[in-house]
């Protein structure tokens, strides 16, 4: 699998401090490199915002699955990531 930024969540993960943004985008890599990576995902009841989120300790990332790529629609807290919505 893939993993494509939108242009917001990448405007959103870089706002974050390095030492998180390093963290999310490790733990990215991690869940591609297994053969499953929807089995660390929990699917969303509101699909507007996305199909499914991954949690990276206080950080969700919103994202949709389209022909084996993950495309990442929003990254931020899990106090902020569900609001504007």
């Amino acid at each position: 699998m893939e993993i494509v930024f939108s242009k917001s969540a990448a405007r959103m993960l870089s706002k974050l401090d390095q030492k998180t943004q390093k963290r999310i985008i490790n733990k990215l890599h991690f869940f591609i490199a297994q053969k499953n990576p929807l089995r660390f995902a929990e699917p969303l009841k509101d699909y507007k915002l996305g199909e499914y989120r991954f949690r990276i300790g206080d950080y969700r990332i919103l994202f949709d699955v389209e022909n084996r790529k993950i495309i990442i629609l929003k990254v931020g807290h899990r106090k902020e990531i569900y609001k504007d919505c």
